[in-house]
């Protein structure tokens, strides 16, 4: 019985947090499409109402918790620019773990001991 309503209650907590977030979401949404024409800022595609879900609001910081009321964080990106901008980041997170390699640990060969093994 005490596992249930804990878990009720956690529900709710996860609910509520999930509301919360699509309304802030909501908010600076339609703050950015009333300030900013509706063309990415990348590829120049043109939105109208009929395509218009397919234009997000992109954080330029990264972070969705900042969000100044003069839209200096925002920029419109279509969907396809948003993925690519998203992408860009965690290509550049890992390039910057693998500069901390030395360059015997990045030229491993795969095939390194086969013909040893070939032998036997």
């Amino acid at each position: 019985m005490a596992i249930e309503k804990s878990t009720e209650k956690l529900d709710q907590i996860i609910s509520k947090a999930r509301k919360d977030r699509e309304q802030s979401d909501k908010g600076y949404r339609a703050k950015a499409l009333k300030m900013y024409p509706w063309v990415c800022g990348r590829c120049t595609r043109e939105f109208s109402l009929e395509n218009l879900q397919e234009l997000t609001v992109h954080h330029r910081d990264h972070n969705h918790d900042n969000n100044p009321e003069d839209g200096s964080n925002w920029e419109l990106l279509c969907v396809y620019c948003h993925d690519n901008e998203h992408s860009r980041l965690t290509d550049h997170e890992y390039g910057s773990l693998v500069e901390d390699k030395n360059k015997e640990q990045l030229m491993q060969s795969p095939f390194a001991g086969l013909s040893a093994l070939l032998k036997k």
